[in-house]
């Protein structure tokens, strides 16, 4: 039986009769390729350089999950920085509205690790085993051959470089390098992550590709309530290109010469001059192929450009100042202030609770206060806490363990007791004042309500 045939095409990857597309982009270097291959191969180092980067003697950035310590540039954050995370989620999500208001969706093409390791990493590769595109084609319809056993072998090896990156973020390089020369039976949860990330790194590049960016991320779908008329976007000059020729120009026509560069540079195989689609990761590969056939039959660049929605409808300039990026900016700034401001943590958290059972005991004309004193280390190394009792002068301070040592990171508690002549509370309350240090530069200073009898009338 025969497959229905769909009269329109329904995804860039799917051809007509359903069965899958595979996109082979022809690459035409020109001046926006150079810029993202620049900027690719820096992202690509920063991440498998980060995790060898070490900044007060901690890792640039470990997420430690299983000790609950993301150790980020220097600042190391607990788990109970659930404000913090919070603040950082928002901020993140805040930052990708407003570049979406303003560049479309730029990140996609030029920062997502999505593109730039197929575009810089895995493609280049491919071509080297498989050649130009008219050649990956070929062996698309001639069957496997040895050049693609060999780029699939290259490919699998990356992808196993790449796991071992990606578990180095959670465990260090250290603990990793460990890892790698010992059996795998010795770290079976280690191994399973970074087999089955590299497992999905070689699925993800060597088969799923483009869809990826087509079917399985959401961002495309977010772009049709982010954008507006005046969003940079790439775009095709409809009023400039139209009607089309076919090989070359002709008097009266525009300067379009329906050559398909355009399409076949495209890594999702879409037609740019159908305007704006949510499968355009704005790479800007067919502005370089326009671009340069525009060169060869002497036309000026820019028929595929950036450019907003509002300035190819109406000739004039790019506007990106307007009433929606201005509140973006300010609520960013205000999301970014938040976050510094709390990100200013000390080095420990101090807690004063109080204790278990009745408020106070009273015994021989003294009101005696059970408190907890909890201390959280924030700090690299251990430190001993010393308990302070600086108002009211005349009580009397009971600490059984003070000073308190708590190792790095950790948190730890005890009691403390306070005695005060039932005399000096007034309305059964008395104020006071602790103090908590470690000698090297932290001291805290924690106001805490002693309770007693009603003593004095206020």
């Amino acid at each position: 039986m025969n497959a229905p045939i769909s009269p329109e095409r329904v995804l860039p990857t799917l051809n007509a009769d359903g069965t899958r597309n595979r996109i082979r982009p022809r690459l035409y270097p020109g001046r926006l390729h150079s810029r993202r291959r620049v900027l690719g191969w820096s992202l690509i180092t920063l991440f498998v350089g980060l995790p060898f980067l070490r900044i007060g003697g901690e890792p640039a950035m470990l997420l430690d999950v299983i000790e609950r310590k993301f150790h980020l540039f220097g600042r190391t954050f607990l788990a109970t920085d659930g404000v913090l995370l919070m603040l950082l989620m928002l901020s993140i999500f805040g930052t990708v509205i407003w570049t979406t208001a303003l560049v479309g969706r730029a990140w996609c093409g030029w920062g997502c690790p999505q593109t730039v390791y197929m575009e810089f990493l895995f493609r280049p590769i491919e071509r080297l085993f498989e050649g130009k595109r008219e050649d990956q084609l070929r062996i698309d319809k001639n069957g496997i051959t040895w050049r693609r056993v060999g780029k699939n072998a290259v490919f699998l090896l990356l992808s196993a470089v790449l796991g071992n990156v990606f578990l180095s973020y959670f465990v260090g390089v250290r603990v990793l390098g460990h890892w790698m020369t010992a059996a795998p039976a010795e770290h079976p949860g280690g191994f399973l992550v970074m087999a089955v990330t590299a497992g999905l790194v070689f699925f993800d590049f060597a088969y799923f590709r483009e869809q990826m960016c087509t079917i399985i991320c959401p961002y495309a779908r977010l772009q049709s309530v982010l954008l507006d008329q005046r969003s940079l976007i790439i775009g095709y000059d409809e009023k400039r290109g139209e009607p089309r020729s076919k090989g070359k120009p002709r008097p009266g026509n525009g300067d379009c010469i329906d050559c398909s560069a355009c399409v076949v540079s495209c890594p999702t195989g879409i037609d740019i001059r159908n305007g704006l689609q949510l499968d355009c990761i704005a790479c800007g590969q067919c502005i370089d192929a326009c671009d340069t056939i525009m060169g060869k039959i002497a036309k000026p660049s820019g028929l595929i450009r950036y450019a907003s929605q509002e300035s190819l409808r109406t000739g004039k300039p790019n506007k990106f100042f307007r009433p929606r990026v201005a509140i973006y900016s300010a609520l960013l700034l205000a999301l970014f202030t938040a976050l510094a401001l709390v990100g200013r943590k000390p080095q420990a958290d101090v807690t004063l609770l109080r204790g278990i059972g009745a408020p106070f005991t009273e015994t021989g004309g003294r009101a005696v206060n059970q408190i907890r004193v909890k201390v959280q280390n924030r700090s690299d190394a251990a430190q001993s806490y010393r308990i302070e009792l600086v108002q009211p002068s005349e009580a009397q301070l009971i600490a059984p363990e003070n000073p308190l040592v708590v190792a790095a990171g950790e948190q730890r508690a005890t009691s403390v007791f306070v005695s005060l002549s039932v005399q000096s509370f007034v309305g059964g309350e008395r104020h006071a004042l602790f103090r908590i240090s470690d000698g090297h530069g932290f001291s805290s200073d924690v106001r805490y309500e002693l309770l007693g009898p009603e003593g004095k009338k206020p």
